[in-house]
């Protein structure tokens, strides 16, 4: 099994507590002191385990507003997301229910295009591994997806339905992204375990939501987090995915409001609303926590 990570094309796969708040509102502070009684703290890594291997020191609200991080404005606000090659009926429910995730998640708009033919990729960025054709991601980065971002542009993410490989010395690679470039690249083929069917469709939902909204967060500079459980923290394999929630830490949630300022309260009642609907049990039972917390 085989992870790539670069500096600028970077994939998939930490944050310390914030002292002060003190730009907010008094209702916004609230929200953040009232759910972070339901932040999880981080067990100690173990060997293989993405912390345990990168030792991070995380980004509390203060580092995160020095960067200066990147903000979306009046034009520059929607995330596009881009299907590569042919999908079943069953992923492009998929993808529709990632595109309504993110518009909840992140509170802005996000478009999903349709889809283009892997065609587009030539013979000498594609191969046959174990049986199935891979693309090169790289490829479809560089040479595709950094000319395709819309002015309106606030990340382009590349769903691509075959497997990705990232040069000849590796087997496979989940994705990649060029974060400068808010650009990025992931593929379902894994995440479905190859096929997709009604059995493990909430499964590789569950996946693609993580991965999408992880890798978009890094596109507006949020860095992984190291201060509890969050959909932020950095992974090294698919178990170590599945094992992290879809919900943003407080610390993780400041950030986010800071840059985008949403209604904290609708966000979450829609994300409740939304793991309902799909029936991911697991994320919906976090964000009735933070509900309660709140009454």
């Amino acid at each position: 099994m085989a992870y790539l990570f670069f500096p600028l094309l970077v994939f998939l796969f930490s944050c310390g507590r914030s002292s002060s708040v003190a730009s907010f509102s008094s209702a916004a502070e609230s929200y953040f002191q009232a759910i972070q009684k339901n932040d999880f703290p981080l067990k100690k890594p173990q060997p293989g385990e993405w912390l345990y291997e990168n030792r991070e020191a995380g980004q509390n609200l203060e580092a995160y507003q020095q960067l200066p991080p990147f903000r979306p404005d009046s034009l520059t606000r929607t995330i596009y997301l881009q299907p590569v090659g042919r999908f079943s009926a069953l992923q492009r429910q998929a993808l529709q229910a990632t595109q309504e995730y993110l518009r909840i998640f992140y509170q802005q708009p996000v478009v999903l295009l349709p889809a283009v033919a892997d065609t587009l990729v030539p013979p000498g960025a594609r191969r046959r591994q174990n049986g199935h054709e891979q693309l090169l991601a790289p490829y479809l980065i560089n040479y595709y997806l950094k000319t395709r971002l819309p002015r309106t542009g606030l990340a382009l993410m590349a769903i691509s339905a075959k497997d990705l490989y990232p040069e000849a010395d590796w087997n496979y690679v989940f994705g990649q992204a060029s974060y400068p470039h808010r650009v990025g690249i992931t593929s379902i083929y894994r995440l479905q375990d190859q096929t997709l069917t009604p059995k493990n469709y909430t499964r590789c939902l569950t996946r693609l939501l993580s991965i999408s909204s992880h890798e978009i967060g890094h596109m507006v500079s949020l860095h992984h987090c190291t201060y509890a459980r969050c959909a932020m923290n950095g992974t090294n394999s698919l178990p170590e995915t599945d094992a992290t929630p879809n919900r943003l830490c407080s610390e993780c949630q400041t950030k986010l409001y800071w840059n985008f300022r949403y209604d904290n309260v609708r966000r979450l009642q829609e994300l409740a609303a939304f793991f309902r609907k799909n029936q991911l049990r697991r994320d919906g039972a976090l964000a009735q926590m933070d509900l309660r917390q709140l009454r």
